[in-house]
């Protein structure tokens, strides 16, 4: 990867983790009626908002790399492919547990189990369909890892927004992570130029 190559990373993903955390944020005041702004105000929160989807795609970004980091050093490690995907489904599963079990335990109790399956239940579908979208422009071994970069890492950087157990902080959250995450996954095999890449 060239510098130039990283630029173009580095801008898009910050162009789009601002617009999705704008368009989250006016989308979470159109529905509040607490929130009524008005004049200054209104110009005041977007800027705040712009910044808030720029700061969470610099957290994507750090996210995504680590993530290739440690997947160089662990498949240099564990030489069976199939045992590495094995590990990435099994924390799959652990993640998408805890996001149901934990969020359940930490709240109040009046809230039934139930609507803590609507986030894990999201990230599985729409991942799938991301994963599936990688297939058809690298191959067949890109499904797992992606699948894996998108649920189990989206958590982990979203663990802030999670662990305060509000929707709304959740939703502006991980509305701009995720599609910054989205787009450096599907991007990364035009950006390296190649069609083996299994990510």
């Amino acid at each position: 990867m060239t510098l130039r190559k990283w630029f173009y990373l580095f801008w898009t993903t910050l162009v789009i983790g601002s617009i999705a955390a704008l368009a989250a944020g006016l989308l979470l005041q159109a529905t509040d009626q607490s929130m009524t702004l008005a004049g200054k105000e209104i110009g005041f929160n977007m800027i705040n908002m712009l910044l808030a989807g720029a700061t969470i795609s610099v957290l994507s970004q750090m996210g995504f790399f680590a993530y290739l980091i440690v997947r160089f050093i662990m498949m240099g490690m564990i030489r069976n492919k199939l045992t590495w995907d094995l590990i990435q489904l099994i924390l799959v599963g652990i993640v998408l547990v805890d996001l149901v079990y934990f969020r359940y335990t930490g709240s109040t109790g009046q809230e039934g189990w139930a609507i803590f399956l609507v986030l894990p239940v999201t990230l599985v579908v729409l991942s799938w369909i991301v994963a599936a979208r990688k297939v058809k422009i690298t191959n067949k071994s890109a499904w797992i890892p992606t699948f894996f970069f998108l649920v189990f890492v989206t958590a982990l950087e979203a663990l802030p927004s999670i662990r305060l157990n509000n929707a709304a902080s959740t939703f502006f959250m991980l509305v701009p992570l995720y599609l910054c995450n989205v787009w450096q996954i599907l991007i990364l095999t035009k950006i390296v130029e190649t069609k083996k890449e299994p990510v």
